[in-house]
């Protein structure tokens, strides 16, 4: 993968991007969702600490800025990544965005969970990953949804997330 800085003149004046994640649901203590712990009667399956809200974030960037995706950069194969904070990838994420030659503009991000219920989080979520984005609030919305008791998402055996980013060239 190329990874050598742009000619600023080549950097177009914005990118999009799109990220998706999903993960196993089982019995545990609490999940960690857009870096905020919750209690509840789950926890998520996964190499690092399953952050989906994260998860998607990252891709979105890094397929905004045409860096490839997280499993590029952190791959769940490398021990180093085992229980790894979210957050730690995300704000390595960003600068990586920002070596490219762009700036955060804004996120939307959607949780799709039948369980935990998320909406008292929501504000901690937003002021954790605005922190990280070196962003204000204001560009960062999380929402949540249902899957309305249908698949496995639905079964509280999964949760997932998307994420849509905006990115300004610097």
């Amino acid at each position: 993968m190329n990874t050598t800085v742009p000619d600023p003149q080549s950097i177009p004046p914005f990118r999009i991007g799109h990220g998706y994640d999903v993960h196993r649901l089982e019995a545990g203590a609490g999940v960690v969702l857009g870096g905020v712990h919750i209690e509840c009667p789950y926890r998520i399956v996964a190499h690092s600490d399953g952050d989906v809200l994260i998860h998607a974030l990252c891709d979105a960037l890094l397929g905004a800025a045409a860096l490839g995706d997280i499993g590029h950069f952190f791959p769940d194969t490398d021990p180093r990544y085992q229980g790894v904070d979210s957050r730690v990838l995300l704000r390595e994420v960003v600068g990586r965005v920002g070596d490219a030659g762009y700036r955060f503009g804004n996120a939307d991000l959607t949780l799709i969970a039948q369980a935990p219920r998320v909406a008292a989080f929501v504000p901690a979520m937003r002021d954790c990953l605005a922190g990280d984005l070196g962003a204000s609030v204001g560009q960062v919305n999380v929402k949540a949804t249902t899957h309305e008791r249908l698949d496995a998402v639905g079964r509280k055996e999964g949760i997932a997330a998307h994420a849509v980013v905006l990115l300004l060239r610097r």
